[in-house]
């Protein structure tokens, strides 16, 4: 690990193949995508351990599991998992108002640097937003990331508590980013205890068990 590399506020160069290649594992698993991991696994041979590692244990999943099981599990994970979203104005925004102005303004991002999306993708699904920031602005995209930290975190503890192998994706993510301070660490104690805004009274818990102290 190099010296001081995670408080730079401009992201070394490595990030980008990092962000890269996150953005591409979290993608559906359909066919196109597993003829990337040969390149995927070149790219991850070339990162600091604290995130090639953990990106080569999803490389190597998705190698060793059969196409149909990836992808049911990625379904069952992402999709049907509330606390697995992808999406990450969701967690600080809920589905208020607010969310949509903070898409509004991914989108202003992305376009400034000459992004456009389909209108089938929403700029906050951490795939495009990591594509973004790998391929659009890495200044501006590493400011997007860190913005979402609390809900980079809280999706990573969701996939810890599932036993989910792309948990090893948010930690990679997280390890690109620096450190948690006091103020972000509250933030995703709050988001764990409370959940998203506009969650109604009486569902279960937002985050993990183990941190909320509610049953499983």
């Amino acid at each position: 690990m190099s010296p001081r590399r995670r408080t730079a506020a401009v992201p070394e160069p490595w990030t980008a193949a990092a962000w890269q290649v996150a953005s591409l594992l979290l993608a559906y698993p359909d066919d196109e995508r597993r003829a990337d991991l040969p390149l995927v696994r070149a790219l991850v041979a070339g990162l600091p351990a604290d995130v090639g590692e953990p990106l080569a244990r999803v490389v190597e999943h998705l190698e060793c599991t059969p196409p149909a099981v990836a992808a049911t599990a990625y379904v069952e994970t992402f999709d049907h998992r509330r606390r697995c979203a992808p999406y990450l104005t969701y967690y600080t925004h809920g589905d208020t108002r607010k969310r949509g102005m903070a898409l509004l303004r991914l989108k202003h991002a992305y376009r400034a640097a000459g992004l456009v999306l389909s209108d089938e993708e929403l700029p906050d699904h951490l795939a495009v937003v990591l594509e973004f920031a790998a391929t659009g602005d890495p200044v501006v995209g590493r400011r997007l990331l860190l913005e979402n930290r609390a809900g980079l975190e809280l999706l990573r503890l969701a996939l810890e508590d599932a036993g989910s192998p792309y948990a090893d994706l948010l930690r990679a993510v997280c390890a690109t980013l620096p450190p948690l301070d006091g103020a972000g660490l509250d933030a995703v104690r709050r988001l764990v205890a409370e959940g998203p805004p506009a969650e109604e009274v009486g569902l279960e818990p937002f985050g993990p068990p183990e941190l909320t102290g509610a049953p499983r």
